[in-house]
């Protein structure tokens, strides 16, 4: 069995997001031309976020069903323009659980693991701080169909890997909110996972609609990403960074004991003996 210490917290500026990693947006502007999606297929995880983090910002409109303002936006730089998801810190609705003002940064960390983990499940994510409505989080904007999600494919076997590695991403951000309408498949067949603001509470609060896997043993591959990222988060790695900035010392010591029980017992995590283990609406 493998098993791991859980790692130091870092107890520099806590929920301080001060060096956002990017920002250079200028006031919002009317859309010039529409992004061209041939060139925009083919930029690098590292050059999206380069635009994503650098480029000009015009918002469009608010998006539809959000229980906190989102905005779609056009970020441009150097002539390549994409479409993104713009959520202000200012725009977010005050929850009993969770500190004020800080949806944003958790929405940006989700996207830190996921990329130290090599699943890269959640879209190229930054926050900015000089942004058309302030600090907020700007996430690349996944073109789908709202009526496939979760349900319409877990059966499908072409997604088997994906979901199961979302579980696991789940379970170490302790997601309180994978609801199926939260998992966009874009039009080359490809999974994302969207929406994490609620997640890396140092309490329990894991809630999710993909339990098919609880208890199962985790595949040994899978296993050995989860050790990586243990490996990079006790050594408090560069990729990690904006973790020990965005979340509280709390929540970066259970942040570390998930990974800890998640190596020790190598299985599929399962549902609470108690709790809520399902979000609502579960789409």
């Amino acid at each position: 069995m493998s098993s791991i210490e859980p790692p130091r917290p870092h107890h520099g500026n806590s929920l301080d997001p001060s060096d956002p990693g990017g920002s250079q947006a200028a006031s919002p502007s009317p859309r010039a031309e529409p992004p061209d999606a041939r060139e925009a297929s083919a930029l690098t995880f590292e050059d999206t976020l380069e635009i994503l983090a650098h480029g000009h910002m015009a918002l469009q409109g608010l998006l539809p069903y959000s229980s906190n303002y989102s905005f779609l936006a056009t970020v441009c730089l150097d002539g390549v323009e994409l479409l993104a998801v713009y959520k202000p810190r200012h725009g977010e609705s005050p929850l009993w659980d969770f500190p004020a003002g800080t949806l944003c940064l958790r929405e940006a960390a989700a996207f830190w693991v996921s990329r130290a983990l090599g699943w890269n499940l959640v879209p190229p994510t930054v926050l900015r701080s000089q942004a058309p409505r302030g600090l907020g989080s700007l996430q690349l904007f996944i073109p789908h169909d709202p009526q496939v999600h979760y349900f319409a494919v877990q059966e499908d076997a072409r997604f088997a890997l994906a979901f199961r590695r979302t579980a696991l991403f789940d379970y170490v951000v302790n997601n309180a909110d994978r609801k199926s309408g939260h998992c966009l498949i874009d039009p080359d067949g490809r999974l994302w996972l969207i929406d994490h603001g609620i997640c890396f509470h140092h309490e329990p609060k894991l809630r999710t609609v993909i339990w098919e896997y609880a208890g199962e043993p985790i595949e040994s591959a899978l296993l050995e990403d989860l050790r990586r990222l243990a490996r990079l988060w006790q050594e408090e790695e560069a990729v990690l960074a904006p973790l020990y900035r965005w979340l509280s010392t709390a929540e970066q010591e259970a942040l570390g004991r998930r990974l800890a029980k998640l190596l020790a017992r190598e299985r599929y995590p399962e549902p609470y003996p108690w709790g809520r283990n399902f979000p609502w609406p579960p789409i």
